[in-house]
């Protein structure tokens, strides 16, 4: 029998040991995150989420050669989007890794003291190269998977907050209104853009109420997108009304040179509403 084979059955059997002594010596003081649980089922499934773990590596001894990467794949995706996982900083689960490192390597010195006589040093040293670089190539990418799902779910977010802040509410069949507050960014210009429109159009509107009392400052360029968003409408054949605008924005517009004579402004919503007597 070979070395690794023989070593596959030696670790095979000390799976589930091995993950009860690392949980038994997890450091539960964490201030955040999975280890740090006392959830019954946070801890049951964090269990067999670390014996599959040695499961999946104990593969590698017997068949030689097996792509290490391909073995863990379904398994690092697992433990990049659990929900648990997502909750804990990233270095504590660094450091867990290393501690199973550790206990492989340890669990390597336990099979040297039983069988080193009878295997070579080279046979006993490509063990240790296997343990090392596969650990490597797990922990490599577990913090590429992790940090690109982290940003798929941040992009996810920022585009319904992004959503939620320009919202266009119908007032009846074939009005709206577009109340904007904050600061605008160029960005944020550009987003504003092109949910209007699209929402107008879904919503067949004809009449869209731009209300701009509580954005505080925009730049030239910020400016600029904004007016832009009433000569696109314009072509979409939705008439609008400005209301709301600060005296800056208001300076910002006539720098640029903008002008309101085809653009119809009145001072406040309530007033824009009234005026043309929405119904």
């Amino acid at each position: 029998m070979q070395v690794a084979e023989k070593f596959y059955e030696f670790m095979s059997e000390r799976t589930w040991q091995l993950t009860e002594n690392w949980y038994d010596s997890l450091d539960k003081s964490d201030p955040s995150g999975v280890y740090a649980s006392t959830d019954s089922k946070v801890i049951e499934t964090l269990k067999r989420q670390n014996h599959e773990f040695h499961e999946r590596f104990c593969v590698l001894f017997k068949e030689e050669g097996k792509d290490a990467l391909c073995n863990f794949e379904q398994w690092i995706e697992e433990i990049a989007q659990d929900e648990e996982h997502l909750k804990t900083p990233t270095h504590f689960i660094l450091r867990e890794f290393f501690r199973t490192q550790d206990q492989y390597l340890d669990i390597l010195k336990e099979f040297i003291d039983q069988y080193g006589s009878v295997n070579s040093s080279e046979q006993i040293e490509d063990l240790r190269d296997l343990i090392i670089k596969t650990f490597s190539i797990v922990i490599s990418k577990f913090a590429e998977e992790n940090y690109a799902y982290s940003q798929r779910r941040l992009n996810s977010q920022q585009e319904m907050i992004q959503e939620l802040s320009s919202p266009v509410i119908l007032l009846n069949k074939k009005s709206g209104v577009l109340p904007l507050i904050g600061d605008i960014d160029t960005a944020r210009a550009r987003y504003i853009l092109e949910n209007t429109l699209a929402a107008c159009v879904d919503k067949d509107l004809e009449h869209l109420f731009i209300d701009l009392s509580g954005v505080v400052m925009v730049d030239t360029m910020v400016a600029q997108q904004l007016f832009q968003i009433i000569d696109s409408l314009n072509l979409i054949g939705v008439k609008s009304t400005l209301s709301g605008i600060r005296p800056e924005i208001a300076q910002t517009a006539v720098q640029l040179g903008v002008s309101f004579e085809n653009i119809s402004v009145t001072s406040t919503l309530e007033r824009a509403l009234n005026e043309k007597t929405v119904k």
